[in-house]
């Protein structure tokens, strides 16, 4: 009979290249998954690698580095997937010919590739990406959009699946994209056991908005003229908040402020208060235990077909799957 060594041996290995100022957590969120990975009689499904240029210590944006093995050392193994990691290290990783000819051998006769975050970059420059769908951190999308043409960036889902290629938005998101190709190795069973094993509740779906950092994003005022308006909607959701009464609130005719707002913000008065009314209504379906059609109500939206219709607009998920999904459960 086979030893565990040789059947360890003979799993699919995952192989993560990183660089110099990796996010420590883009790497140990997705490492974690598929090294807790087991079979029903609790044998690793996996191994699990390092790797970069020249092997040795790489710094992370944190004090903790980490050991990796050279990219040579792999060249004769059969490597299923090639993960690139991501973190403030991209920018100049992306401009690193030595790594970008080794992530580009590694991807070459890898079944599957991926990033995490602003991994992205470094496939963009290695030519993974061209003619493909891709995603980042919400924040650098326009950025890897500008950097690559080649690619269509898109700004909103956790993670893409682009053929053999996937990538993924920010930090945890990694964690949504190995669970996917888990889930897609060894089916959603095993998937949803070893979710719930790491506390990740359920698997969240690659089409669902990178939800609260982007919505905060949007509604954002950099020049802060109107923070406290911002913070009186929040508190009055459920009020007629047509352009009206917010003008009254800052003390400017409606014309005037719905010109300036737009001017400011980038959205009109009518966008933002759809904003906020979609992320306040978001947090109540994960943690308060009344109906839709209530939170609807006490959100300002009149009627749950309201709430749906800004919630798929805004969120591509219906209000009641993203509650399915990302309920707070609590102990008996």
């Amino acid at each position: 009979m086979p030893s565990n060594t040789d059947k360890r041996k003979s799993c699919p290995l995952i192989v993560f290249v990183v660089y110099p100022g990796v996010k420590l957590l883009d790497l140990s969120g997705p490492l974690q998954v598929f090294q807790d990975a087991r079979s029903e009689d609790g044998t690793e499904i996996y191994r699990t690698a390092i790797a970069s240029v020249d092997g040795g210590m790489i710094e992370t944006d944190t004090p903790i580095a980490v050991s990796t093995v050279p990219v040579a050392r792999l060249r004769r193994q059969a490597i299923d997937t090639v993960i690139v990691v991501g973190g403030g290290g991209a920018r100049a990783a992306a401009m690193d010919r030595a790594l970008l000819n080794a992530v580009k051998e590694l991807a070459g006769h890898a079944r599957r590739v991926g990033s995490v975050c602003t991994g992205a970059f470094v496939l963009s420059s290695a030519g993974v990406l061209d003619g493909r769908r891709a995603v980042t951190h919400w924040e650098s999308c326009e950025m890897l959009a500008r950097h690559a043409d080649s690619v269509r960036v898109e700004t909103d889902p956790i993670f893409i699946k682009d053929g053999n290629v996937w990538t993924s938005a920010g930090v945890t998101a990694g964690i949504d994209m190995a669970l996917a190709m888990v889930e897609e190795d060894q089916g959603r069973q095993t998937a949803l056991e070893l979710a719930r094993s790491l506390v990740a509740y359920l698997v969240r779906p690659g089409g669902q908005s990178q939800f609260s950092a982007f919505l905060d994003r949007q509604i954002a005022d950099h020049g802060g003229r109107f923070d406290r308006l911002h913070q009186w909607i929040r508190d009055n959701l459920g009020q007629d908040l047509r352009v009206e009464h917010l003008a009254g609130q800052v003390n400017m005719s409606p014309r005037n402020f719905a010109r300036v707002y737009t001017a400011e913000t980038g959205r009109t008065p009518a966008k933002a208060v759809e904003m906020m009314r979609t992320e306040a209504a978001r947090r109540q379906l994960e943690e308060a235990d009344v109906s839709i059609a209530s939170v609807a109500q006490a959100c300002g939206f009149g009627d749950d077909e309201r709430m749906r219709r800004s919630f798929m607009r805004l969120l591509n998920v219906a209000p009641q799957d993203y509650r399915k999904r990302f309920r707070q459960t609590r102990p008996d």
